[in-house]
């Protein structure tokens, strides 16, 4: 007989695709093979994300597709997971999804095979994993980077967003688990961990105890990142979602241990102070600022990364421009820029009126990006005749063209044996670009930068 098939749609964060990977550990377990084509599959997961309108309609979209496969799959079973269901207090969504067979939080997705042997239980062969679904090693697809979730859930309760409710109040894993999962990550040759949590920084270990007697750190985020330092393998250390308020000395300190990108992904949201408190974002820009000046005085050269909303409740054109200023004082490497959209259950959602009209909203989406394009592209020509460090992550050869196969013969012949394109990132998050074979994915390399684009920097391999 062959094995189940199962087939897994992530939608979303990294924390949403390193449940998936525990999805996947828990379902190879169990003898199940996973399959990229939806019509052979048996089971169907969708991980969701609720951050935006966006991506719920997403899933609605998924699930009509998935309603076409079961007439002529009837025994084909539909599970939806992740922040979606996780917020879904009343049902009121899940009363929208008669096609979805399974419809559960992330946290309880340990109980996945015995729902799935009720429905058929042809399809497994084992159940027991337990109850905590942290402690599920997830199945990695690469080894040269893991993501390693040091905490789920979140307590600052900003008004705009869905997570505290869709994934709970903080929960910080121990120690003992964290560097567990980074060293089976090293001894399987990884070389980059990037550490996930929504407050990642707040982290308070259960077990402080666990931390060696060596680590200079007090404040248990750095510790913890002291700690990663020393496992041998890992060459590359980067976290995300940090949050300004714990920002602390010893955490930006120890941001200048060796593994650590140059790097740092600084959600700022808004730069207007009545905004920011609309958002119960529970510091002003002034301090926002602070902490980057801190940054900058530790690591003169970091690059940051930041998200913005633009068009937030009660949001006036004078309160939006002053996130233009902020974002011109600090001048990011990048932003990643949302257009607020109501999420049902927020403290927004329940306080204010979503009043900034959509073309207005539309205006400060372009007037910010131009904004980011202009202060990247003068940003990255600092680059040009540097030389980066990049763990390589993809590998391109050219596609022949109908206008390539019109070329003389000896110029085809030369292009076939092209080596092709390599891709990846410099420790300050820039995508490099360079002429390399595909041997050298995965591998560190050193680029010289000879031309530097607005999202791109190519270069040569030294």
């Amino acid at each position: 007989m062959n094995p189940p098939k199962y087939h897994l749609i992530t939608l979303g964060c990294q924390m949403n695709k390193n449940d998936s990977e525990r999805m996947d550990a828990i379902l190879s377990g169990v003898g199940f093979v996973s399959t990229d084509r939806k019509e052979e599959a048996d089971l169907i997961l969708v991980n969701t994300c609720s951050v935006r309108q966006s991506a719920e309609d997403r899933v609605f979209g998924f699930l009509r597709e998935f309603d076409k496969l079961k007439l002529t799959r009837p025994n084909l079973i539909v599970g939806i997971t992740g922040c979606l269901p996780g917020r879904d207090r009343d049902g009121a969504i899940r009363k929208k999804m008669p096609t979805a067979d399974l419809y559960f939080p992330i946290t309880d997705v340990v109980q996945l095979p015995r729902w799935i042997s009720e429905l058929r239980p042809e399809l497994v062969n084992g159940a027991d994993i337990g109850e905590d679904y942290l402690k599920v090693i997830p199945e990695r697809r690469t080894f040269r980077q893991g993501f390693v979730t040091i905490q789920t859930g979140c307590n600052k309760f900003c008004t705009y967003c869905v997570v505290p409710f869709a994934r709970g109040l903080e929960k910080n894993r121990t120690v003992v688990d964290i560097l567990a999962e980074v060293r089976d990550l090293a001894d399987h040759g990884c070389v980059e961990v990037t550490l996930l949590g929504q407050t990642v920084n707040s982290f308070r270990a259960p077990d402080p105890e666990s931390f060696s007697t060596a680590n200079p750190y007090k404040d248990h985020f750095a510790a913890l990142l002291w700690e990663v330092n020393q496992v041998p393998g890992i060459s590359r250390l980067h976290y995300t979602a940090p949050h300004p308020l714990h920002m602390s000395d010893e955490a930006i300190d120890a941001m200048t241990l060796p593994a650590h990108l140059n790097y740092i992904h600084l959600p700022v949201q808004a730069g207007d102070d009545a905004v920011l408190k609309r958002m119960n974002r529970r510091y002003t820009s002034a301090q926002f600022l602070d902490v980057v000046r801190r940054l900058r005085e530790k690591i003169p050269d970091i690059a940051i990364g930041t998200d913005i909303i633009v068009g937030f409740c009660g949001e006036t054109r004078e309160q939006y421009l002053r996130t233009a200023e902020l974002y011109e004082q600090v001048r990011f490497d990048i932003s990643y820029t949302a257009r607020y959209s109501t999420r049902s259950g927020t403290a927004a959602w329940r306080a204010f009126k979503d009043d900034v009209d959509r073309d207005e909203k539309k205006w400060r989406w372009k007037h910010l990006q131009d904004i980011q394009e202009r202060i990247v592209l003068e940003k990255n020509q600092a680059y040009v005749g540097k030389v980066v460090s990049v763990l390589v992550e993809r590998h391109e050869v050219p596609v022949a063209t109908d206008e390539m196969l019109e070329l003389p013969g000896n110029i085809l012949d030369r292009l076939a044996k092209m080596p092709g394109t390599c891709l990846g990132n410099s420790r300050e998050m820039k995508l490099v670009r360079f002429p390399g074979g595909k041997e050298l994915l995965g591998r560190i390399v050193n680029v010289r930068i000879s031309k530097a684009q607005m999202w791109i920097l190519d270069g040569e391999i030294v």
